[in-house]
């Protein structure tokens, strides 16, 4: 008995201390999108966070190698929101992309585990994995032709008088249920010229949709052949929902494609997935126009995947002349700036693993782009946000954000958008579950909040790079696994508030090459928070923030930004701050010159990153988001030549 009294506690302890070897485990490859790919790989052990996973790839035609980002070290972040009763910690293992690939293209990808205090498993990875093309009809379906209720003239055949007889084969009234005639996959529905709106109060309502006035298609099709409603050609098609709350509920239909469609007066234009009971696969939206909506795409379904909603219009309801927020001092619940009514929520809202948003032009909605908050993600990686490229979108006027990555987990990539005029936050992770998410070559204007980029709840996994912001870096939150590069933060000189502030949760942290315009008139410019090495779950108190009048103290301090700069706006061709002292103004992108002056500061202070600014130009690459003498990114929809676009 004595004996195993002995042995007992030996035994416990052997069980609890940590390994520094790393132990490989399962290896993920994430849904691909059109330009990216994404990757997890867990492991166990490591407790040194010493190990490393080098990246390389290659086109399947090509014999050379190229290296990419290494995979970034993720686990033991301790992700929480106590008011919401959030609590998550990162599984231990790693995640990264491979970014700015060709669409529709096979690549060989080389991942190569390595730990100075030895590896077991499998620690080599080659995968061959596609990135996706941009959806298309299908070519050999069938084409039916659906016309107005008051067309006149000719018709081609079949010919049918609503989008639901097209659809279903539905009849009026009770048999507008009656489903004796469904497409089949391959099929192409072209949408005639003309006003297609319920009368959804009336039973015998010709759109076929009495009493909600809500279109609900259900139907399977396949990658190959997807079910298409696109508009014919012959002028515009509107929906108008008449008011109703639902126009379009597609959140039980695979592999549908919306193309050319004008969506109006309605709460949901397409809604398309309910969180926990269902929700659409590999649904395509493109070269859409959404007027007086209060919400244009929106899904919360974990298993909502794949999705590519591009080069869309989404104009909102929200005020149009003034920035009004929704809280803090901007909120301005009466009097001469109007009302915080919640009147147009998202214009874009996902969940799930795969999407592409890009090329969209937003504008007058509570927050432009977003990712579900969703809570505690699900373990099965074909159900949680991960994989999402939120790209060369053109953002105007918010009462929140501009981009909500909130509720990702891996993979999330928000590159080359440009957002002006945002009243509560610029590009936002409140949280990440342990990311990377990557916010790349972003362009950001008049947030008077000083809120650039909204790191809270403890995010984890934040990697920035290449973003040129006229504005402050404020926030208090800690976050874990920051790293900032060749940024540019640009103060408006606004009174009491310095240019930068760096708040981190753990020791995993970095800070280089990044371009900073201090506020006149502040005496403290720089503030850190960082926990002591080793120190991986960290509770900060109020005495343990440091401020630094320059970047030359903080350097000195903290041993960051060994080749950061101080800037004005002398970096640009031609660019003035916004007024700090006028909170509800509206600025337009058509009149910001973002363009780096050749001779400016800026040229030539960065670093080379690999896969994210290998075409720079010079002895190194800018700072900011536009390399000088390369062409602008192309923001917004190929099809809206006029701008700017919300007028």
């Amino acid at each position: 008995m004595n004996g195993w009294f002995l042995v007992l506690p030996l035994l416990a302890a052997a069980a609890v201390t940590p390994r520094n070897d790393t132990v490989a485990g399962r290896f993920v490859v994430e849904h691909p999108t059109l330009w990216n790919l994404g990757f997890e790989w867990s492991i166990e052990g490591d407790a040194n966070r010493n190990a490393t996973v080098t990246v390389q790839f290659r086109q399947v035609d090509e014999t050379a190698w190229r290296t990419a980002l290494p995979l970034v070290r993720i686990g033991g972040e301790n992700v929480y929101r106590r008011r919401e009763h959030l609590d998550y910690t990162v599984p231990e293992g790693f995640a990264g992309s491979i970014l700015n690939l060709k669409s529709g293209t096979e690549y060989e990808c080389r991942f190569q585990l390595s730990d100075p205090d030895g590896t077991s498993g499998e620690a080599t990875q080659t995968v061959g994995v596609r990135t996706r093309t941009e959806p298309q009809p299908a070519r050999d379906g069938r084409v039916l032709h659906v016309y107005a209720v008051d067309h006149e003239g000719p018709k081609e055949e079949p010919a049918f008088t609503s989008l639901m007889q097209a659809y279903y084969g539905a009849g009026l009234g009770d048999w507008s249920v009656v489903r004796e005639r469904p497409v089949q996959p391959g099929d192409t529905i072209l949408m005639h010229a003309g006003l297609y709106r319920p009368e959804r109060l009336n039973y015998v309502d010709p759109q076929m949709t009495p009493f909600d006035g809500t279109v609900s298609l259900t139907l399977k099709g396949t990658p190959e052949k997807p079910i298409t409603i696109r508009a014919a050609g012959d002028g515009e098609v509107v929906f108008d929902g008449a008011g109703n709350h639902r126009l379009f509920d597609v959140m039980a239909s695979h592999h549908h494609l919306f193309e050319g469609l004008t969506f109006r007066n309605t709460d949901v234009a397409i809604f398309a997935g309910q969180k926990d009971v269902l929700g659409a696969v590999a649904l395509t939206v493109k070269n859409c126009r959404f007027e007086n909506v209060g919400f244009g795409v929106w899904t919360e379904y974990a298993g909502s995947s794949d999705f590519y909603i591009a080069h869309n219009l989404f104009l909102g309801r929200d005020d149009r002349f003034r920035l009004i927020g929704w809280t803090g001092p901007l909120w301005v619940s009466a009097g001469p700036y109007g009302s915080h009514e919640l009147t147009s929520y998202y214009a874009i809202k996902v969940y799930g693993p795969g999407h592409v948003i890009a090329h969209n032009a937003i504008a007058y909605f509570h927050d432009g782009i977003g990712i579900s908050t969703y809570g505690t993600p699900p373990e099965d990686p074909d159900q949680r946000a991960s994989s999402i490229d939120i790209c060369h979108n053109d953002l105007h006027m918010f009462n929140d954000d501009f981009i909500e990555t909130d509720g990702g987990v891996h993979n999330i990539r928000v590159m080359h958008n440009r957002g002006v005029n945002a009243a509560h936050g610029g590009y936002t992770a409140q949280p990440i579950f342990g990311g990377p998410v990557y916010f790349i070559g972003n362009l950001l204007y008049h947030v008077p909040s000083g809120v650039a980029f909204k790191f809270s709840a403890k995010p984890a996994g934040l990697l920035v790079y290449h973003n040129t912001i006229i504005g402050e870096q404020i926030i208090d939150d800690p976050s874990t696994n920051m790293h900032f590069r060749n940024n540019l933060f640009l103060g408006r000189d606004t009174p009491d508030r310095g240019i930068m502030t760096w708040a981190n949760a753990t020791d995993s942290y970095s800070s280089d090459y990044n371009g900073f315009r201090p506020n006149r008139g502040v005496a403290q410019q720089y503030r850190w928070l960082g926990p002591k090495p080793g120190q991986r779950l960290y509770e900060p108190a109020a005495g343990d923030w440091r401020t630094f009048a320059t970047l030359d103290e903080f350097r000195t301090a903290t041993g960051q930004e060994q080749h950061g700069i101080e800037v004005d706006f002398d970096v640009f061709e031609r660019l003035s701050p916004p007024d700090p002292t006028r909170r509800h103004a509206v600025y337009h992108a058509m009149d910001l010159n973002f363009r780096l002056s050749p001779s400016g500061r800026a040229v030539d202070a960065g670093v080379p990153i690999p896969t994210v600014n290998d075409g720079y130009v010079g002895r190194a690459p800018d700072l900011g988001a536009l390399e000088s003498g390369q062409p602008e990114p192309a923001w917004g929809p190929h099809w809206i030549t006029h701008q700017p676009f919300y007028r």
